[in-house]
């Protein structure tokens, strides 16, 4: 069998197809990803640390195990990359800020995600990019500004800014990245991957410096909807170390994304295509999306979540303060001006919230996840697009917010796909949808009941077979060339 030339672009699944049969080496694999790493991030920036000498060792270790008949599974020899907010031992965490210290970036003891991923044979080329402390709204960034692979000038979304990058430029075949508010769905949507943020509690939280402790969720992004299934499969499971873990068995959620949408129930959320709030292109993909679905079976229906705006600000205003309450006290008194402005602007102003508003908030997110968990749990998944608007240039993402008319269109409205899912705790995939005019990649969001990934998987899957938009990858050539 003939190596593929663009071995970089298979999917995972493809790439494991390869490595099982021999007819490549994990250590091939792992040499094409650090060659892409060093042919580009020097633009893109997708990386923090990578250590080729450590990658290269454990590739060996993969190739020697396969060829004594020791095949650990359909990630044994992958390489993949992780957000530098989740430890894994051999790499400082620098959570993408100056404020840490050098020892205090020495990691205690590899994430669970990690071990398990360790387990199943994947290697770990290292760390990826993000907005500092995973928090966004970064203005500065320490280790250099993570650019779209589509084109250089635009966003790549944030917080899990890496994460999404590096799959889409064949750098890696697959990411972990965290999400809060849509730090995984933002970046695989810019980037033109999928991405899953699974059900809180699904998989193990510890070992991820992450103080969101209501809405924090580790998730995979990947070049492929079966790709995810498989990642999620081996990073998941109950962590008697994490007291937030789910004890749920790990369904085989690889097995279970045929099907096909034939007879299910899917509901476009309206308030998140509404005239105004969704950008036209963004609007006409999603009909696009809708119809293929429609025309595989899928019963189309509508339901209105008319409080799923106050998730927007109702998850800023705890969440954040969560967060807050742990960096004040541990950095942001001491080291303010270590800080980027973005950071510890948001983080002061959280940390000065009243106990009384946070109590009140937290009732009311109560109130608002109730309206979400009625609508999934009264459809097989809901729709709607990932982010209302295509990617936008860079010089156009900063936060910053000059009056009260602002608020909505900066703050509330670019979030509206995101955060009453984080808020509800429900998983929400993302899956490519085409691109805009500008050629930037849009997306379609599929949200489910809790710990049902196995529904959202498969109606993800359902739709990536019936279109080719996956099939699709930034030529880094071309692109970088004309950036430059």
């Amino acid at each position: 069998m003939s190596v593929p030339t663009d071995l970089h672009y298979l999917s995972a699944t493809d790439q494991a197809k390869l490595i099982k049969s021999r007819d490549i080496s994990p250590v091939d694999l792992v040499k094409e990803s650090l060659a892409r790493i060093a042919a580009y991030d020097d633009t893109l920036k997708a990386w923090i640390t990578v250590d080729e000498d450590l990658a290269l060792s454990q590739a060996r270790k993969a190739e020697q195990e396969i060829m004594d008949g020791n095949y650990r599974g359909p990630l044994h020899g992958l390489p993949y990359g992780v957000k530098d907010q989740i430890h894994a031992l051999g790499y400082p965490t620098t959570l993408g800020s100056r404020v840490l210290r050098e020892e205090e970036m020495v990691p205690p003891a590899d994430a669970t995600v990690i071990s398990n991923l360790g387990d199943a044979g994947a290697i770990l080329l290292g760390k990826q990019n993000l907005h500092e402390f995973g928090k966004g709204g970064t203005f500065d960034f320490p280790y250099g500004q993570p650019r779209n692979p589509w084109n250089p000038a635009y966003t790549p979304s944030s917080s899990s800014s890496g994460s999404g990058i590096a799959p889409a430029a064949g750098q890696c075949s697959f990411a972990i990245g965290e999400d809060t508010g849509g730090s995984v769905r933002g970046p695989a949507s810019c980037n033109g991957i999928v991405g899953l943020r699974p059900t809180y509690g699904r998989v193990s939280r510890t070992g991820g410096v992450m103080h969101a402790y209501t809405s924090d969720t580790i998730g995979p992004l990947a070049r492929t909807v079966r790709d995810l299934a498989t990642v999620l499969e081996a990073m998941s499971g109950f962590d008697p170390i994490d007291p937030l873990s789910a004890d749920r068995a790990v369904p085989p959620f690889a097995e279970m994304i045929n099907g096909g949408v034939a007879g299910m129930r899917l509901a476009i959320v309206k308030e998140m295509v509404a005239p105004g709030v969704v950008d036209p292109e963004v609007k006409a993909a999603f009909d696009a999306a809708v119809a293929v679905l429609e025309a595989a079976g899928a019963e189309i229906h509508e339901v209105s979540l008319p409080l799923a705006k106050w998730a927007v600000p109702l998850q800023l205003l705890t969440a954040d303060a969560d967060a807050a309450s742990w960096v004040l006290e541990n950095y942001l008194r001491d080291r303010y001006d270590l800080f980027d402005v973005g950071t510890r602007t948001r983080m002061v102003a959280s940390s000065l919230v009243f106990a009384s508003t946070y109590n009140r908030a937290m009732r009311a997110r109560v109130i608002v996840r109730k309206q979400i968990l009625d609508a999934v749990n009264s459809f097989d998944a809901l729709i709607s697009p990932t982010n209302v608007s295509p990617p936008k240039p860079i010089e156009d993402m900063a936060e910053r917010v000059d009056n009260k008319a602002e608020v909505v269109s900066r703050l509330i409205e670019r979030r509206i796909c995101h955060y009453p899912f984080s808020l509800a705790n429900v998983p929400a995939l993302t899956v490519p949808m085409g691109f805009s005019n500008a050629g930037l990649p849009v997306a379609l969001q599929i949200a489910g009941r809790p710990f049902d990934e196995a529904t959202v998987l498969r109606v993800g899957h359902a739709y990536e077979s019936l279109t080719s938009w996956h099939t699709y990858n930034p030529e880094l050539e071309t692109t970088l060339k004309k950036a430059s």
